[in-house]
């Protein structure tokens, strides 16, 4: 295996503008950026991005949150006024260069700007425009702030989380934004494939709440095909509200342990626990659930995550320890992916971060050049435009 930073990716050549802020669109930007394509950040010059003083535990690198430099890295900043018109002629000639246009500004803003898709579409033929939304462009929510959590709560995902009697529990992560983002790539490279073939951009729409619909797909299916039944969750160690006994995270006598769907039955004989072996019925490890699970609880509580371990693992039963980040970061396991980068900025600033997750002919794609300052790239740009 080999790794690279630049020469084969196959978005090499292609020029996305970015103009999102926050986490969905830049981490669609990210995402064409680690797969080659040359990334423009267009900023306010007030502020810029509202991400670069979104903080995770007040963390930060260069003046910004290590959250901005996380998703922006391998990318160029330039600074425009929107609301000037010199600014906006240079913002024009980019988007009459460019390959790919991203934006997630409420619905009514852009077309303010006057950057829609209509007007930018008419300079631009060619070009492919994506755009992220909470709720969609029509409909009663579609002005309603379009943050993760709020999504999350509207979406029925939050009362998938925690046990029975606990209140709706939301991801411990922007699920919807990071749905959203990778929503919006595949559409942009299928819209760039049709482009191949066309010569005709397009416009690609997607939206927090509908990725995060999708991504309830298989149980919202279940749910709109057994007569409406809501879901329930058990009231011991609730994992999926769908599954039965023994699904879910257990406490050890040092640890925990998760196990996967399989036989009751089985699962009594390998861990020498008979009151599990009565459960003969198949059926019975969903209705009689709550009560498997208890024995479960009680009985693992017996003996360190290994030992458990060592007993289901030879005969094939579906089970893991349970990690927190450090114990990953040092097992091997982690370390053989190659899993991590350090990017630099321009101002000499490291950040340790994940790499793109995408292989491409055995090929790690690795990007470190680091996220950029509010309009570092102005003077090249500017000087691009003028010269072409």
């Amino acid at each position: 295996m080999t790794t690279t930073t630049s020469g084969f990716k196959p978005l090499d050549g292609l020029l996305v503008l970015d103009f999102a802020q926050f986490l969905s669109g830049p981490s669609a930007a990210l995402r064409l950026a680690d797969l080659g394509a040359r990334v423009i950040k267009v900023e306010r010059p007030d502020g810029g991005d509202l991400c670069r003083r979104l903080y995770v535990s007040n963390l930060e690198l260069d003046g910004d949150s290590t959250l901005f430099h996380s998703i922006n890295r391998n990318k160029e900043s330039i600074s425009a006024d929107l609301k000037k018109p010199e600014d906006l002629r240079l913002i024009r000639s980019l988007i009459e260069k460019a390959d790919v246009m991203i934006q997630n500004f409420r619905p009514g803003v852009i077309e303010r700007i006057g950057l829609h898709y209509e007007a930018v579409s008419e300079w631009n033929p060619r070009l492919v425009y994506g755009e992220i939304t909470g709720y969609g462009t029509t409909g009663p929510w579609r002005s309603k702030p379009g943050q993760d959590l709020l999504v999350q709560s509207l979406s029925g995902l939050a009362w998938l989380n925690g046990n029975a009697d606990q209140p709706p529990v939301p991801f411990g992560l922007s699920v919807a934004d990071m749905f959203a983002g990778a929503h919006l790539v595949q559409g942009l490279l299928a819209c760039l494939v049709r482009r191949s073939v066309t010569g005709k951009g397009g416009r690609v729409e997607v939206s927090l709440l509908e990725s995060i619909l999708d991504f309830q797909f298989e149980v919202l299916t279940t749910h709109m095909n057994d007569g409406g039944k809501l879901p329930e969750r058990s009231s011991v160690n609730n994992a999926n509200a769908y599954l039965g006994a023994p699904y879910g995270i257990y406490e050890t006598e040092d640890g925990y342990l998760a196990l996967a769907m399989g036989s009751v039955v089985q699962l009594g004989k390998l861990l020498e626990c008979e009151d599990l072996e009565r459960f003969h019925e198949p059926s019975s490890w969903f209705t009689h659930r709550d009560g498997i699970k208890a024995i479960l609880r009680n009985h693992l509580k017996s003996r360190p995550t290994a030992y458990w371990i060592s007993r289901l693992e030879p005969a094939d039963y579906w089970c893991a320890d349970v990690l927190n980040w450090k114990q990953l970061l040092e097992h091997e396991a982690f370390r053989e992916l190659k899993m991590t980068q350090q990017t630099v900025t321009g101002n000499g600033a490291t950040l340790t971060t994940t790499r793109c997750p995408i292989r491409i002919d055995g090929q790690l794609l690795l990007s470190p050049l680091g996220a950029p300052k509010i309009g570092e790239h102005n003077d090249k740009i500017i000087s691009e435009v003028l010269s072409g």
